[in-house]
């Protein structure tokens, strides 16, 4: 069987093409899959990511009440809202801080 050039580029197009449509549905469908109540979930490694923290860190969080997780087929998740209100609780703590004047 011999094919021309153009036709296999025509093929190679179509192929393409239907590979970004693929594409585009497993991004939609990952999105779906890591959410609940339409707010995002984040894995573990996620969260050390974002945070640049240890997992030492992460897990100081969770048992000190810090970051609400869920369990979830025994993997950890965590809301994104509660991830950027542990930074915003960590901005306010940090501003309240004073420092002696001089005299």
């Amino acid at each position: 069987m011999n094919i021309d050039r153009i036709e296999f580029i025509s093929w190679m197009e179509r192929i393409m093409t239907r590979f970004d449509i693929l594409s585009e549905k497993l991004k939609e469908n990952k999105n779906e899959l890591n959410s609940i109540d339409g707010e995002q979930l984040l894995d573990n490694q996620d969260v050390l990511q974002l945070l640049k923290i240890s997992s030492r860190s992460l897990q100081r969080y969770r048992s000190d009440k810090k970051l609400p997780y869920y369990t979830i087929s025994g993997k950890l998740y965590y809301k994104l809202s509660d991830v950027h209100q542990l930074i915003r609780d960590s901005f306010s703590i940090g501003s309240r801080k004073t420092f002696p004047r001089d005299a």
